[in-house]
């Protein structure tokens, strides 16, 4: 296993290389869901590697997968963390430039944050099922996991992912249901990504309503929507080969 120590933890990466590289193609970089791994991933990654000829990082954020737990409860702003210092230390770390991030749910809204909070220059954002604020079908969807979580076998299952599964769950379920987390907004980054954007979002996401991708929509300069049918929280599990052509297709008009 390869690891990184960030701020005295480690987070465990994989890099995997396209079977067909185009040259000088930057690397798309994958930011999981807030319950996500790298395995939870699954296959996506290599697919996506191997469906735009891009090399792809992908990584657990700490408390997630193989990397280390942080011992104690995250801060209100751990996205913004997350965004503006830990990022851009990976991406220096492991010499990446002017990559493409793709995030996923809370991946999502840390790729927005990174997008328009630092000086980082990327070449594209692609996003799926991102959160720009917190809406009442959130909650009620946090509540809901959190029931299952303690009632079901989801601790077991989420156990094969996760090196240190309560870290994992409760870390990102019990920030989240903290009442002051309910104004959380992050749409005063929008107008500042100069890249062009992706976003992609499920009719029947239950954390999130095409509100969140409409806002994008209107403060993102250079953007793409799409809303898939039939889809919830995960596009790239429900719809799988679309959401890979439409990646594909981006990445091929834009770059």
């Amino acid at each position: 296993m390869n690891f990184l120590t960030i701020q005295s933890r480690r987070i465990h990466y994989v890099r995997l290389q396209s079977k067909k590289t185009k040259g000088h193609s930057p690397t798309i970089v994958m930011l999981h869901e807030g319950l996500g791994s790298i395995a939870m991933w699954q296959k996506f990654p290599q697919q996506v590697s191997d469906a735009t000829g891009c090399d792809v990082l992908v990584y657990s954020r700490h408390n997630y997968g193989n990397s280390d737990p942080i011992g104690r409860d995250y801060d209100d702003d751990f996205l913004h963390k997350e965004a503006l210092e830990i990022l851009p230390e990976i991406l220096d770390r492991l010499h990446i430039k002017k990559p493409i991030l793709l995030g996923h749910s809370d991946g999502g809204s840390i790729t927005l944050i990174h997008a328009g909070g630092t000086e980082c220059d990327l070449t594209g954002v692609i996003l799926m099922a991102p959160h720009v604020l917190v809406e009442n079908i959130s909650f009620s969807g946090l509540v809901a996991i959190k029931e299952a979580y303690m009632n079901t076998d989801l601790r077991k299952r989420l156990g094969q992912y996760h090196a240190h599964v309560d870290a994992a769950f409760y870390g990102w379920n019990n920030v989240w249901l903290r009442p002051d987390l309910r104004g959380w907004n992050i749409e005063e980054y929008l107008p500042l990504i100069s890249c062009p954007v992706l976003a992609i979002q499920g009719a029947d996401d239950e954390y999130g309503t095409m509100e969140q991708i409409d806002i994008i929509g209107r403060k993102v300069k250079d953007v793409e929507l799409l809303k898939l049918s039939r889809c919830g929280h995960s596009p790239h599990k429900d719809q799988p080969i679309v959401v890979l052509k439409a990646i594909t297709d981006f990445l091929a008009k834009r770059f």
